[in-house]
């Protein structure tokens, strides 16, 4: 296939909020209590919610920068492009990335919305989750149809209310829910609880997946504090394995047969071997360990349920057929560090190199389309939606990278590296001051 042939959607990126996130849906008797968005003297941006201070505005949304100034920063607005915070620049720039969509996971709610659960007034959470939600759906999502996924976030303290709420967002045309890799991170009852059923039921139902993202509920996966930060960015993609395993040993997959969940942000490298480690474990321990998957292996369970999602995976897609041709996505995780733009095409072709035009169309969008209940042909003729064609909109798109915005969070000698101390230290400044 050709590379401007190709269609691609991007099934894990994200959305730095803008300041006006709550402007437009929420009551007003709870609007002087919501988040809000302010500059301190030092010039930082930041959310402020009650007491608390929340840095993460856009946290390495430094996408356009040169990689010399990548950091874990951003600390303010007009340290990113446009395109992180702006829908209509976003547009722009997946327009020159040749992405015809993209599913945007939240910055700082945190990607369960885990900012709201810890809200000691229920009432007020609720009103500012399902706030964002309609923000989400209504004016991200829906400002440019055919073009954005909608993603809505769980009220994740009450299952009953979780589950009315995939109902009701379902009833917008969201059907992509985001929950957490370990629930007891965020002071939840385990995956392995029948706390949640009545969440899995309803998402079953309403045909809406679960994506649970790279640290969610974890966080991200240090090691210490004097470890090179490479440790932390090789690591915790690989903690989704975690999750992997607590999702296909639980009673939700066998239960729930209709129910899928998405792996978002893990890579697929590494699945072959799970599926061929959780094989050999029901087969050498089932008779102790009781576990019973009838006349399926877990491997088959996990090719049936599990939505597997790649940024740049070489190796994932020459054993394509191992993990699971029909459950393949793509990412592109604009605007954080590991992103692909605006060379995503460029770069996905060389791991499609041999691969027939069929299983193409399916991992660059038709997987995402099925999976995650989207057809954006219904609002952009299918001609149109080609990375040739989206490119040709894009001629004024600016490219100059971002220089002097940030970055270096130490002056380092020579040879050096940058530690997992040192970032956090980058961060630090958004603190201080007024």
């Amino acid at each position: 296939m050709q590379l401007d042939e190709m269609i691609l959607i991007s099934v894990d990126d994200h959305v730095v909020e803008p300041p006006t996130v709550f402007d437009n849906h929420l009551a007003s008797k709870y609007k002087d209590r919501a988040p809000k968005s302010v500059r301190k003297k030092n010039g930082a941006e930041m959310w402020v919610f009650g007491e608390r201070q929340l840095p993460n505005i856009g946290l390495n949304a430094v996408v356009g920068r040169t990689p010399e100034e990548f950091g874990m920063e951003p600390t303010a607005y007009d340290q990113m492009r446009p395109g992180c915070y702006d829908v209509n620049e976003r547009v722009r720039d997946m327009n020159v990335n040749g992405v015809l969509a993209q599913m945007c996971f939240p910055s700082f709610p945190q990607f369960s919305g885990s900012l709201f659960a810890g809200t000691e007034d229920k009432e007020l959470a609720l009103a500012l989750l399902q706030a964002y939600n309609d923000w989400h759906i209504e004016e991200w999502a829906g400002s440019h149809p055919g073009r954005f996924i909608p993603l809505s976030l769980p009220p994740v303290w009450d299952p009953q209310l979780m589950a009315e709420e995939v109902r009701r967002v379902a009833r917008k045309g969201c059907h992509v829910v985001s929950f957490s890799q370990d629930p007891t991170g965020i002071g939840q009852p385990s995956l392995h609880d029948r706390h949640w059923d009545p969440f899995w039921r309803a998402c079953e139902e309403e045909g809406t997946l679960i994506a649970v993202h790279i640290g969610s509920g974890t966080g991200m996966f240090f090691t210490s504090q004097d470890a090179p930060i490479d440790v932390m960015i090789t690591n915790t993609p690989l903690s989704i394995t975690n999750f992997a395993g607590d999702l296909l040993w639980s009673h939700i997959l066998r239960e729930f047969p209709d129910l899928k969940f998405a792996l978002s942000e893990g890579g697929i490298g590494w699945i072959p071997y799970f599926l061929e480690r959780t094989d050999y474990v029901y087969q050498h321990h089932k008779a102790w360990t009781h576990q019973d998957f009838g006349d399926k292996m877990p491997s088959d369970v996990f090719r049936e349920q599990v939505v597997t999602c790649f940024i740049d995976d070489e190796f994932g897609l020459k054993n394509r057929h191992e993990i699971g041709i029909d459950m393949i996505t793509w990412e592109c995780d604009y605007p954080h560090s590991d992103t692909t733009w605006p060379r995503a095409p460029e770069i996905l072709a060389r791991c499609l190199d041999g691969v027939p035009d069929e299983e193409i169309n399916k991992i660059t969008h038709l997987n995402a389309m099925k999976h995650f209940n989207f057809d954006p042909f219904k609002h952009i003729p299918r001609e149109e939606c080609t990375v040739g064609k989206l490119r040709a909109q894009a001629g004024d798109v600016d490219l100059t990278p971002l220089v002097g915005v940030g970055g270096n969070p130490a002056q380092l000698e020579e040879g050096q590296v940058i530690t997992t101390a040192d970032i956090m230290r980058q961060i630090a400044p958004a603190f201080a001051g007024d």
